[in-house]
């Protein structure tokens, strides 16, 4: 097992990287906890949950939302939860993220820690203090930044998931590779038919690879004020097509690498070289890379996104890969980067 550590704001928190869910209990209290989880996560894997109250919520983009951490907090209120309690969110990052909100909010705040189990979660939407849901269709539009105590990344979870939910965990991990470490996409671009078969020191070295690049940056700009914009890299796109196409959030980010990329590429910022090597890898990753859309609604939920100021909005670029930076872009750039798709 491999432990990296975030010092944020409202905590310390752990990422334990090989850790097994049935081990969980040692990093509980002695009271009884809750644990918050989807019912096919339930389904598959109650048999190693600790004895707890369980609350089981839907699974899917359509259940994260104000509606569900409403009834949350009926369950919590009915089961006596009280400010000693204790929240586990076992699941993808949906069921995290939830989790997450609504231990910081009810009473104010409780502790809380998650067990991961997605490749998405564990490389990335579990880790950094981001908990939140959408509003009006709009992605986490309504949030906090709270660390949890602990985050498990199970690599045993990932076996039971379909070969579409792990290709997007393998968006993210590109992700992190592009915008801070070059050795790190070289890896992959070697090893990607190991990964995509789950071989375990492979699958490994990916997630704590990614975790690492996470958290370094988390550890500096916990609140997003400043380096961690870079890890939005083809979120912008990305959550503009996941709003009106309904594409996973993997393949909407795919998309948005993409579409990053070329607009990175027509600034003079990026090569046609180490744009094509991208692609490439996406490709091989059983990433989308092209899509017809409807580009005048993408556009529109562009526009309303909170990285918009006036007519420009700040996106993140490649100069190469490994090497990302935050640019102010114009709507019109946009637009033409999204007419190239």
């Amino acid at each position: 097992m491999k432990t990296i550590e975030i010092h944020g704001s409202t905590g310390n928190s752990k990422i334990l990287i090989g850790e097994k869910l049935v081990n969980l209990s040692k990093y509980l209290p002695e009271t009884k906890p809750v644990i918050v989880t989807d019912k096919n996560v339930w389904r598959i894997y109650r048999k190693d949950f600790p004895e707890a109250d369980i609350i089981k919520i839907g699974t899917g983009e359509k259940i994260k939302n104000l509606d569900t951490v409403k009834t949350i907090y009926q369950r919590l209120v009915e089961i006596g939860a009280d400010r000693s309690s204790f929240i586990i969110g076992i699941g993808g990052g949906i069921v995290c993220d939830i989790t997450g909100f609504a231990a910081s909010t009810y009473m104010r705040g409780v502790r809380f820690g998650f067990v991961s189990s997605t490749l998405l979660s564990q490389v990335d939407a579990s880790t950094g203090g981001k908990n939140g849901v959408n509003f009006q269709g709009y992605k986490n539009m309504v949030g906090i930044f709270n660390q949890p105590e602990f985050v498990v990344c199970d690599q045993r979870l990932l076996q039971t998931l379909p070969k579409d939910e792990i290709a997007c965990g393998f968006a993210e991990i590109v992700k992190h590779a592009v915008i801070k470490d070059k050795r790190l996409f070289e890896y992959l671009e070697k090893n990607y038919k190991h990964a995509l078969c789950l071989e375990s020191d492979i699958i490994e070295e990916l997630i704590y690879s990614s975790v690492l690049i996470k958290t370094d940056i988390v550890n500096r700009d916990e609140k997003e004020q400043g380096e961690r914009r870079i890890l939005n890299f083809g979120h912008t796109f990305g959550h503009a097509i996941e709003k009106i196409e309904k594409r996973p959030h993997g393949e909407s980010v795919s998309l948005g690498m993409m579409l990053a990329s070329s607009l990175s590429v027509r600034k003079g910022l990026l090569s046609e070289t180490d744009a094509g090597r991208i692609r490439s890898l996406l490709e091989k990753l059983n990433l989308p890379i092209r899509l017809q859309m409807n580009k005048e609604k993408i556009l529109d939920a562009i526009k309303k996104d909170k990285k918009k100021k006036g007519d420009h909005i700040y996106v993140v670029l490649i100069s190469s890969i490994g090497s990302a930076l935050v640019d102010r872009v114009s709507m019109s750039d946009m637009k033409n980067a999204l007419k190239s798709m």
